[in-house]
């Protein structure tokens, strides 16, 4: 069992800027609409557990359900998903704790975690896995800050890190958990 997170930020570490705009993420060219490795990430997961304001922005964008795996809205205030979505989209509601530990009864052992104050709040429970961050050659100066306030340090190790379309450097990491 694993979340994972698979995210572009800019070089000082924001998800989105001050209005709480992507564009940023797209200031490389790229000409061939290469998937950074987002594929692959895709397939080494069971579903993703979203935040209510990462699924209003995904509806917001002007394209299809970009989600072939199914998705889960953490929320305590949505009551009803989209119609278009039934079946695709299920509201789930408690603590992150009891939430995963749900899933992974129901079979979704892999997860993929999306969105700025879910990421926060499961890397203040010590709770991903895996990271893999892709850096934007640009510094935003302000916006919404990928990591918060953590009440431990957590360590990383380095799995695997490279340039991509000779502008992007995309890192993974993976947790590392000493047992006793």
């Amino acid at each position: 069992m694993s979340n994972k997170v698979f995210v572009g930020t800019s070089l000082d570490g924001y998800i989105a800027d001050r209005n709480g705009e992507l564009g940023f993420l797209e200031t490389v060219p790229n000409p061939d609409k290469d998937d950074l490795g987002f594929v692959a990430f895709m397939n080494s997961i069971d579903a993703l557990l979203m935040g209510r304001k990462t699924l209003d922005m995904v509806l917001g964008f002007d394209m299809p359900w970009p989600y072939l795996k199914k998705v889960f809205v953490l929320s305590s205030t949505m009551k009803n998903v989209p119609e278009h979505l039934d079946g695709k989209v299920e509201i789930v509601s408690g603590t992150i704790i009891d939430v995963v530990k749900e899933l992974n009864q129901r079979g979704f052992n892999d997860l993929y975690i999306d969105g700025g104050k879910l990421i926060q709040s499961f890397l203040a429970e010590d709770m991903i896995d895996e990271l893999i961050v892709t850096q934007i050659p640009i510094l935003l100066g302000g916006g919404t800050y990928l990591y918060g306030i953590l009440p431990k340090h957590l360590q990383f190790e380095l799995v695997k890190s490279e340039v991509l379309l000779k502008a992007l450097v995309q890192s993974h990491y993976e947790r590392i958990r000493y047992f006793i």
